[in-house]
């Protein structure tokens, strides 16, 4: 086993890894700093992939505590409130820094003011973008600062332990595979950043790539740290339906659409989200996703089994120039975005849970920090469309402030655990003591147990099935080899590591899924389906004791507000918010 060692390691490199590692490089210039990617640095990570922009309060108009009370309202009052506003209030401080010191370049107005569109949820429009590909702007400018700061790489290295120190009370390291070689690395550090992204996979139709396994979940389930929150799994409403077979489908048609006055009709020509909420097709992801959900129930589906989004009436010119990178990703699968009705499907999106944090990123091991889609508590029960980048990047920055303050170059590197290392190689090892076999059977029958039984609609006797589902597939899942003949670029090596993943962390989802007996934000139970004021109290908390996950119960902490209290207390729109249609429109920004 090869080794090396690092003072500050990064697991990922979407927006939360590279500012944690350019943070942690500017504010400790003197300390080494490495990030380990499972792809290529700038190529990879979920950021990437963000079309619709950035929530963040810039207008005059707008403000923190009205971008905090959305937060709150849209998450149904389960974040994490000092994390949220952590959120809300750096959001400001992050987006100027992204463009005047990173280089990144948002849409502006005529004016030269940044513009910002509007996205579902919230009573204000305040999303910065550009164009919809903003994650490939943000990725391009702060992979190009990475190469240029003496950040150090590994490429290809894929994270499969977080390794404890003899004693058990602190990190020690994280054990990778060089995909390149199959080679196993064991890289020792004073601190070591979870950023590797969420990722639920686990569900058949899906947007992120397939490379993305929710890893950091499960190796902290593992390294013994608690997930809170785990049952909320957001599902995208408007996945595009390109037909079976093809992994286009599922990829998301981005909120901004919605934003900007798409309509949404089903399989009979009728749009119905009035049916389901006065804001219609502006509602939150959550309300969109249930409403499309129940016309394919109710046997209104469209041919291919979903629904239609429709922009020509807003005017295909207007469409084609401010959606580019959406029509052009429908033109490419044959569909006509500016012109003709496109099909689509809820798409499984974003995990709201993640390991258990403070606002400085700290978890409950010591050495060890998290931030990005791996860290819960910052969205409750559900995501508002815009504010995931800017969570990744506020934490990642915070995050890398957090590790260069924290870290002790006069201590010494601890020991790794002996005992934790090997246990870590057998499971990477299993594969090979069997003969090869296709996984497929396995990744579909999980796609299936995970849509069907822990979907948008959930009920306890599906549930328990799903729990033992999973158990067989676990064990399938052992059985089953894969080609020895190299190590180097082994694909299947990685699927099997991939399928191992997320099992593991579609056992927490259902955990978490069947303790709260209430309907709430993303997660909705099909026999409870009002929500609970009691069970509003607490989170859910899924642990690892020995073979088995457990779920508990913890309760929220009402920090800075009692649900129902407002912040807006100046505002005349306070008690009644401003309906989206009606909110101010693009703001001043000093940006």
């Amino acid at each position: 086993m090869k080794e090396i060692t690092t003072d500050i390691l990064v697991l990922g490199s979407g927006g939360a890894g590279l500012l944690a590692a350019l943070h942690a490089k500017q504010a400790a210039p003197d300390l080494s700093v490495t990030i380990a990617v499972k792809g290529l640095l700038g190529k990879c990570g979920c950021t990437r992939m963000v079309q619709g922009g950035y929530n963040v309060a810039l207008a005059p108009t707008d403000s923190t505590e009205r971008h905090f009370m959305d937060t709150l309202n849209g998450g149904k009052w389960l974040n994490n409130q000092d994390v949220a506003w952590t959120l809300v209030e750096q959001a400001q401080v992050r987006i100027r820094e992204l463009e005047n010191v990173y280089g990144c370049f948002f849409d502006r107005n005529a004016d030269g003011t940044v513009h910002q569109k509007a996205f579902a949820g919230q009573t204000f429009d305040r999303t910065v973008h550009r164009g919809d590909l903003t994650g490939i702007e943000i990725i391009s400018r702060l992979a190009e600062q990475t190469w240029a700061t003496g950040v150090d790489r590994l490429e290809e290295h894929r994270a499969v332990a977080l390794i404890r120190n003899e004693s058990g009370d602190a990190l020690a390291g994280v054990l990778m595979i060089d995909i390149r070689s199959g080679e196993y690395v064991f890289c020792r550090a004073r601190a070591v950043m979870l950023g590797t992204g969420g990722g639920p996979t686990m569900y058949k139709y899906h947007t992120p790539s397939g490379d993305k396994s929710c890893d950091g979940l499960a190796m902290a389930l593992a390294a013994g740290l608690a997930l809170r929150d785990m049952e909320m799994v957001q599902f995208h409403p408007t996945g595009l339906l390109a037909g079976e077979h093809t992994r286009m489908t599922g990829t998301v048609l981005e909120e901004g659409l919605r934003g900007a006055g798409g309509y949404l009709f089903n399989g009979d020509g009728e749009r119905f989200m009035e049916r389901y909420d006065e804001r219609g097709e502006r509602a939150t992801r959550d309300i969109v996703s249930r409403g499309i959900f129940s016309e394919i129930q109710a046997g209104r589906a469209t041919p291919n089994g979903g629904a239609y989004i429709y922009m020509a009436h807003l005017g295909p010119d207007k469409v084609r120039a401010q959606f580019k990178g959406m029509v052009k990703r429908c033109a490419d699968c044959g569909f006509d975005l500016a012109g003709e009705r496109v099909e689509v499907i809820p798409t499984a999106h974003y995990m709201m849970g993640g390991v258990v944090f403070d606002e400085r990123c700290f978890t409950s091991l010591p050495g060890l920090f998290v931030a990005g889609e791996d860290a819960g508590g910052v969205h409750g029960a559900n995501r508002l469309g815009g504010n995931g980048v800017a969570n990744s990047t506020v934490f990642g920055g915070i995050a890398g402030d957090t590790m260069a303050a924290w870290v002790d170059r006069a201590a010494p590197l601890a020991e790794p655990s002996q005992a934790e290392l090997e246990a870590a190689v057998a499971h990477c090892e299993r594969p090979f003591q069997h003969s090869s076999e296709s996984l497929q059977p396995i990744r579909e029958a999980l796609y299936d147990l995970m849509w069907e039984k822990v979907g948008i609609a959930r009920e306890e006797t599906a549930m328990h099935a799903a729990l033992d589902e999973l158990d067989v597939l676990a064990g399938r899942l052992r059985g089953v080899g894969v080609d020895a003949s190299s190590r180097a670029y082994n694909v299947t090596w990685h699927d099997w590591l991939n399928l191992a993943s997320l099992i593991t962390v579609s056992r927490a989802i259902t955990e978490a899924a069947l303790a709260r007996r209430e309907s709430r934000g993303a997660h909705f139970r099909s026999d409870f389906p009002e929500m609970d004021e009691d069970q509003a109290k607490t989170f859910t908390v899924v642990r690892a004791e020995g073979e088995r996950l457990v779920a508990g119960r913890e309760p929220v902490q009402y920090t800075r507000l009692m649900p129902g209290e407002s912040l807006l207390v100046e505002d005349a729109t306070a008690d009644e918010p401003m309906p989206l249609a009606d909110a101010p429109g693009p703001g001043t920004s000093t940006a």
